[in-house]
């Protein structure tokens, strides 16, 4: 699909044009087909201000409403129920108890919300677990996950890694992350809860320190602020962001501040979040990296960051 076509086929100069608020919602109402670049039209979660966000995450957990699901005009890029995804048959199991073909086995539900369910990764260990939204959504790519209407996945994700939550993550330190379309190998989408190197979390601070990691989304896409850090794989490029909190909508953030601006796709990102850890205690701080191949060193997999085994 062409990044120099939005909603409903429009050119890009033509839907800038139609991007205010009432614009974008007749837009959806009736899309065909959708670019990325796209839902930067959508309303987001929060608001546009400098974060921390005055706003109230979205509910999640056992009594939490549920959240709704990409509309049909969305399900050519964002999935179909219908869809036999292996990952998106284990969330079916979970929330309806729809038995996966064989020879799928039926999954561990770790945990099964209105929003979302846990998973065991691959490797199967205490570090190592996936959420998927309830809905069918393929991947980063999907539009409808840059709007208001979609549940903060990534509060949901620390909310259960974190250490005392409900999934939490046995490792000294926690990463979260989502690879690019190109990289998983599973089409729905699924936010990695894993462990993160103690050296990773020092080389993250020691940036912070140095003034590497930018402050506001408004500077995520400047060359100061793509670092290098160390992975399984040695040095990659990261562009690195630092927030309060996982109030805003970490999706529309890396669309209006970097995948628009530098004219990317969105499918080709990856976004990780590691929170900062000071003496084995949460600083009330979240890392927020993206990377894909158009930087150099860049990378289109969370998986260098992250430790399954």
């Amino acid at each position: 699909m062409s990044e120099d076509k939005n909603f409903a086929g429009l050119p890009r100069r033509q839907f800038v044009a139609l991007t205010g608020a009432a614009g974008a919602a007749a837009l959806l109402a009736g899309a065909g087909a959708v670019s990325s670049a796209a839902a930067a039209a959508l309303p987001t979660h929060g608001e546009t201000s400098s974060d921390p966000c005055p706003c109230t995450p979205p509910d999640s957990g056992p009594g939490a409403e549920a959240s709704p699901c990409p509309p049909a005009q969305l399900q050519s890029v964002c999935g179909h129920p219908s869809d036999r995804d292996p990952l998106w048959n284990d969330v079916q199991y979970c929330t309806n108890g729809t038995p996966p073909p064989a020879p799928q086995r039926a999954p561990d539900c770790l945990k099964t919300t209105s929003n979302y369910v846990v998973l065991h990764g691959k490797p199967e260990n205490q570090h190592n677990y996936l959420l998927c939204p309830s809905c069918r959504i393929t991947g980063i790519e999907c539009p409808f996950l840059e709007s208001a209407s979609a549940a903060n996945y990534w509060n949901d994700a620390w909310e259960n890694a974190k250490h005392g939550g409900s999934v939490p993550v046995n490792y000294s330190n926690i990463g979260l992350g989502i690879n690019s379309k190109s990289a998983r190998r599973f089409d729905q989408l699924h936010i990695h809860m894993a462990g993160v190197r103690d050296s990773t979390q020092k080389r993250l601070q020691d940036l912070e320190t140095a003034g590497r990691v930018a402050a506001h989304p408004a500077q995520w896409n400047d060359s100061h602020y793509q670092v290098p850090i160390t992975g399984s794989q040695g040095d990659r490029t990261y562009r690195a962001l630092v927030l309060t909190s996982l109030g805003r909508n970490l999706f529309s953030l890396l669309n209006q501040y970097v995948v628009t601006p530098s004219n990317l796709d969105m499918a080709e990102q990856t976004l990780i979040v590691v929170p900062k850890m000071t003496n084995g205690v949460f600083a009330d701080r979240f890392y927020v990296l993206s990377s894909d191949t158009s930087i150099h060193g860049g990378t289109r997999t969370c998986d260098f960051l992250l430790v399954y085994a």
